[in-house]
């Protein structure tokens, strides 16, 4: 009998997950799973493709096929819920919010139509197209309770994200985010610091902070140097350890930001922040508020104070009226930027942007040749800066997944300091993800290193007790179990290819 058999002979209700898009949806979908589990589903095993009793979409809006993809798996599940009376299908996210009553007018079957605005209504919504026996389509226009107030279902026990604002305030031509989630709202920062001195409590020893723009946080509460003080206060969190955030925006990265950066002792030697294209004329026609001098300016500065800093970033190629010229500029920003790892995107048409509606269009033929060019180069700088680490003694927090090879090579992964990816012999000694590992850098790759010695010390963390605790904990439970308020998600550690998130930061 599976898992699902016996959830279903037990009157246990499972449900299924399936997120799109960016960092913020992921941590939305953490939040849809813990208010599901707080309601009394437990959580369908890996691989169920849509066996479950509730099958939520968290879509994202941002590619010009989003909508396609989505009806596509929905239409894969048709026949399942035909075959199984009670099974249940919503969509949220980006899309949702975008298309409204499209959704149910194009797959009748789908039950639930939430917005980005009130993911807290799942259950209910879910439960009211239950006993009305008909499809539920409520959007909220505005958000109606932050969502870190929510119940989550967080996948990590070291690692976790912590959202410090929803919504952003610009107005990019290629990004429909802004339209889809609304202005920029802050959360109160004692709210935000309550939070991640509680997951720390938990065994949390790393968060990173999250917002569509992050580094603008204190615009929505009148304080341009709220964010360098939010991340001070972090360094003063005893047994937090690391401290990341994504995604900044040019325009607010101020000097304040790098000075506590480089000051702050658990703020991590690592900076994304996207740059989308080199040429001012391009970057203008994006609504971007900075230009290539700006950019590599902000670059200056941080390795100044930070030399060992890891920067990466974004950028899209092929944008409407790009010309080999303005090409040409993206790549002089990246032969100086050097940036570890750059994830690149071939322009295409968001659906209500201004940038869709554009004249000059790029062909797909001088898009693909463009964007095999920069991958070329920057798989090149990205292998020379690697080579840097060779000798290096770096300590790693340990993962849990992130190499794939690692069962048959003997080894196990860990995140250095600037998040670059570490593969390192497997010690003698046990170590649990969330425990931290001593090794010196034997070999570089364009996308790892490689720690090939013996580990020189492991120590041992309160992040991997909390890690161990979980997984005794889901062993006596194999599905829904939840890890105390508050509950967030997991970060997903940058790729180490091209196509992360939606590249609108």
């Amino acid at each position: 009998m599976s898992s699902i058999d016996r959830s279903q002979a037990v009157g246990v209700k499972t449900y299924e997950v399936r997120t799109y898009g960016c960092q913020m949806n992921v941590h939305d979908s953490e939040r849809l799973s813990g208010l599901l589990e707080d309601a009394g589903y437990v959580r369908a095993p890996e691989g169920s493709d849509g066996d479950a009793d509730v099958v939520v979409f968290n879509t994202c809006a941002v590619r010009e096929n989003a909508d396609n993809k989505l009806y596509g798996n929905l239409g894969h599940l048709a026949p399942k819920k035909a075959a199984r009376p009670g099974m249940q299908i919503a969509v949220g996210g980006c899309l949702a919010q975008k298309d409204r009553d499209t959704i149910v007018k194009r797959a009748p079957w789908v039950d639930v139509v939430f917005g980005t605005h009130n993911i807290g209504k799942l259950p209910v919504l879910l439960e009211r197209a239950r006993v009305q026996e008909e499809a539920q389509v409520e959007i909220a226009e505005s958000l109606e309770a932050f969502p870190s107030t929510l119940p989550t279902r967080r996948e990590s026990a070291y690692a976790a994200w912590v959202s410090i604002s929803v919504g952003c305030n610009n107005t990019c031509t290629f990004c429909i985010v802004p339209a889809l989630r609304g202005k920029e709202k802050d959360r109160r920062p004692g709210d935000i610091l309550a939070e991640v001195e509680a997951l720390v409590a938990e065994g949390v020893s790393e968060i990173t902070l999250l917002g569509q723009n992050v580094n603008a946080y204190g615009s929505d509460i009148g304080d341009r140097e709220a964010f360098s003080k939010l991340l001070r206060a972090c360094g003063q969190i005893e047994g937090l350890e690391r401290v990341r955030f994504t995604s900044p925006h040019p325009r607010d990265f101020t000097d304040d930001v790098i000075a506590a950066m480089a000051e702050t002792s658990n703020v991590m030697p690592q900076l994304h922040m996207p740059l989308q294209s080199g040429s001012d004329t391009v970057l203008k026609a994006m609504r971007r508020s900075y230009r290539q001098e700006r950019y590599l300016g902000i670059i200056e500065k941080v390795r100044a104070a930070i030399p060992h800093a890891a920067i990466t970033t974004d950028i899209i190629v092929g944008f409407p009226g790009e010309t080999e010229e303005d090409f040409e500029q993206t790549l002089h920003v990246v032969r100086e930027a050097r940036f570890a790892q750059a994830f690149t995107f071939q322009y295409s048409k968001r659906p209500g942007t201004p940038a869709a509606t554009m004249e000059d269009q790029i062909p797909k033929k001088v898009v693909q040749e463009r964007y095999e060019r920069l991958v070329t180069l920057q798989e090149e700088i990205s292998w020379e800066e690697n080579k840097k680490q060779i000798g290096r003694t770096l300590e790693l927090m340990v993962a849990e997944g992130e190499g794939r090879k690692d069962g048959t090579t003997h080894r196990l992964s860990g995140r250095a300091p600037d998040n670059r990816l570490v593969h390192f012999t497997k010690p003698e000694q046990e170590v649990r993800p969330g425990d931290v590992v001593t090794v010196e850098i034997t070999y570089a790759a364009p996308h790892h290193l490689l720690a090939e010695g013996a580990v020189l010390d492991v120590r041992r963390t309160r992040a991997g007790d909390a890690w161990e605790k979980r997984n005794a904990a889901e062993a006596a439970k194999p599905a829904g179990v939840m890890l105390g308020l508050p509950k967030i998600g997991v970060p997903e550690p940058l790729p180490v290819a091209t196509g992360s998130g939606c590249g609108c930061d």
